[in-house]
């Protein structure tokens, strides 16, 4: 066997791991997939012969590429109208392919990942690679140019402002479709009653209209805003929203089969809705497709 087929039967092995790694640092499954692509162009150029743990290597390689896709993108999103929310992994049955469940099985919640997206780049590599994948501190540090001791506070603060923003969803996905469809059945009712006893009273309300969008509004916070909100601007369209698994939460989908219109996420926290995000940027949504029945 040549080095080239090794190289790529070995990335294949490692590839759910690193596409998980990539889609926890930058929220956008096409963005992972650019960084994966830069890492197998690295490594089909590097010469592994002395490489001792080829999967540690590749974490590396691909923590050091979205760390610079990351400062990148802070760049691009100083100018951003409204809310930035990640592109979101969607099943809307139990049909889905083993690529698909793959993602899903690695996809973290959108509230967490719009907390991560506050975090520096530095803070939000030492994060994701240490406290969701046990990757070392020292070997951290190289990656961000510091000591593994500096290592380690960057991931601290990552870890404070996580747990201050992103409280634990409830577990049980079947309880959490009863809090949503509860939600979509008051919306389409116009009960505004109804909807504040399923929204936290510090719930937020998010939607992602794309840089530049008439539709872009800044976060709407507290139960009776939203409640308020999304009888005046939701309600038409929730009798066209279908159940669906959103970044392993209870969710909804919206639109026609061939081309849904929006996806929105719910994050259900001690029995009430916490958030919901609404993606309606098209670029986010050119991946979400409903299966033929």
């Amino acid at each position: 066997m040549n080095e080239q087929v090794w190289q790529l039967e070995q990335f294949e092995h490692y590839r759910p791991h690193l596409q998980a790694v990539a889609y926890r640092m930058l929220g956008s499954v096409s963005e992972a997939d650019d960084a994966l692509q830069e890492a197998w162009l690295r490594l089909s150029r590097a010469d592994t012969e002395d490489v001792a743990n080829l999967g540690g290597w590749l974490t590396t390689v691909v923590g050091r590429v979205c760390l610079d896709m990351l400062r990148a993108r802070r760049s691009r999103q100083e100018d951003y109208v409204g809310s930035w929310l990640p592109e979101p992994i969607v099943s809307v049955d139990d049909e889905t392919n083993p690529e698909q469940e793959a993602l899903l099985a690695d996809s973290v919640g959108l509230a967490l990942l719009v907390v991560l997206e506050t975090l520096t780049p530095a803070e939000r590599l030492a994060f994701v690679l240490h406290d969701m994948f046990g990757v070392p501190f020292d070997e951290i540090a190289p990656m961000v140019d510091r000591t593994p001791a500096a290592a380690r506070q960057l991931a601290s603060r990552g870890r404070r402002r996580v747990r201050g923003a992103a409280p634990q969803p409830d577990a049980d996905l079947t309880h959490q479709r009863e809090i949503v469809d509860a939600f979509l059945a008051a919306s389409r009712g116009g009960d505004f009653d109804a909807l504040l006893s399923v929204l936290d009273p510090e719930v937020v309300f998010r939607i992602d209209a794309g840089k530049v969008s008439a539709l872009a509004r800044p976060p709407v916070v507290g139960a009776a805003a939203v409640a308020r909100q999304v009888l005046s601007r939701g309600s038409r369209f929730a009798p066209h929203a279908r159940p669906a698994i959103v970044n392993g939460a209870a969710g909804a989908i919206v639109g026609p089969d061939e081309r849904p219109f929006a996806v929105v996420g719910f994050t259900v926290a001690r029995g009430r809705i916490t958030a919901i995000d609404v993606i309606v940027d098209r670029e986010k949504l050119r991946r979400v497709a409903v299966p033929e029945s």
